[in-house]
């Protein structure tokens, strides 16, 4: 490399001459320096004295800037890594930059972390190591405190219209609700948590984090269940800045009517079979097994009288077949011989069949409603 006409100022040794800055860019204040002089000062990486590292003992979430933040860790090895790998920084002068972190674990809450970075500066092959220890503070993280004591802003309460909610509706909500928070923390909401499930008699009572959560639990829950929201808030106090704070009560109420109940809508034509009941219920006519649809503005609970369900139904002989339209069986408990509606799904070439005795009379179930229901 030729020698420019400038000199150093530090030593007075000739500089060797550099290529000129491209347009626009100013010369760097330390380009006058030989590269001996250059060097004397020179740290090829910037490293603080120690870092402390606080992470939330109960879910191992890292506190970062103003907030914790969950980084999904194996263990604080790997955290202290991550926070030294963030705080060290590389002279701007440096290329073809190698770098590698070695953890040396002193102890439960200390690590030593053996950081060696290599480059090129002024065509000048560098090594630097620089040794930063790192000490893990153990606290609670808001949310987890939260939790521990018991904090939520809105209760969730799943009931049934004129019944109690079968056990596994009850379940089903309840799985409804942690799969509902579950996605809320994956996508990193620190604010989703569930603090109670209390499984009462009535119905499941969820003690939820949020009142936005709760209501698009209670949602849910009424799109795959059926059923209706009624919200009921109830000032509990103001906040910082005197705006109210509302606890809001969401009681989902399940149809009054369920798959497998057997029910009679009184209009001539026999019982029908509820096949699902959401948003609008559809079942299935046990006299002739046509399709049965409630009216639109009847929906999920029509005026309807409850006959029983599948559970009730009894294995009885068939007698006879009389026409396209009538077939003779016993009657399961008296035994008579009795002539009764048949339905499109009946099997001519069967010699038992499944029957519902009720007040209305004695009717012949779909056998793979039965089968699904042992």
């Amino acid at each position: 490399m030729s020698e420019s006409r400038d000199f150093c100022p530090r030593c007075g040794d000739p500089i060797p001459e550099r290529p000129e800055p491209l347009p626009g860019m100013p010369r760097e204040r330390d380009d006058v320096l030989c590269d001996a002089c250059y060097f004397e000062d020179f740290d090829l990486v910037d490293a603080p004295d120690k870092i402390r590292v606080r992470v939330c003992a109960q879910c191992g979430a890292v506190h970062r800037g103003n907030r914790w933040v969950d980084v999904g860790a194996q263990d604080y090895t790997d955290v202290a890594i991550d926070e030294v790998s963030q705080s060290l920084g590389v002279h701007i002068n440096a290329e073809e930059i190698q770098w590698g972190v070695e953890p040396e674990q002193i102890d439960q809450n200390n690590i030593r972390m053996h950081c060696h970075f290599s480059g090129v500066v002024r065509g000048t092959p560098l090594e630097e190591t620089v040794v930063v220890p790192v000490s893990i503070a153990r606290e609670t993280c808001q949310r987890c405190g939260r939790i521990a004591g018991g904090y939520f802003a809105s209760i969730i309460q799943v009931r049934a219209d004129t019944r109690v909610p079968t056990k596994e509706e009850a379940e089903r909500a309840i799985e409804i609700a942690e799969s509902y928070i579950a996605e809320r923390e994956q996508k990193g909401d620190r604010n989703a948590f569930i603090t109670e499930v209390d499984r009462a008699p009535d119905g499941p009572n969820m003690k939820i984090s949020s009142n936005q959560m709760a209501s698009g639990i209670a949602k849910r829950i009424r799109e795959e269940l059926g059923g209706t929201i009624d919200e009921h808030p109830t000032l509990v106090t103001e906040d910082g800045d005197g705006n109210e704070v509302y606890r809001v009560t969401f009681v989902t109420r399940l149809p009054r009517f369920v798959e497998g109940d057997i029910i009679d809508p009184e209009d001539g034509d026999g019982p029908v079979l509820v096949r699902s009941n959401r948003g609008r219920l559809h079942g299935t006519r046990l006299a002739s097994g046509k399709e049965y649809v409630a009216e639109f503005e009847e929906g999920e609970n029509p005026d309807a009288e409850p006959l029983g369900s599948v559970e009730d139904a009894e294995e009885t002989t068939v007698v006879t077949v009389e026409d396209d339209h009538a077939v003779q069986v016993l009657d399961p408990v008296t035994f008579e011989a009795k002539t009764i509606p048949r339905p499109d799904y009946f099997d001519p070439d069967a010699q038992t069949v499944s029957v519902l005795k009720s007040p209305v009379g004695l009717h012949i179930l779909p056998d793979a409603v039965v089968e699904d229901d042992e």
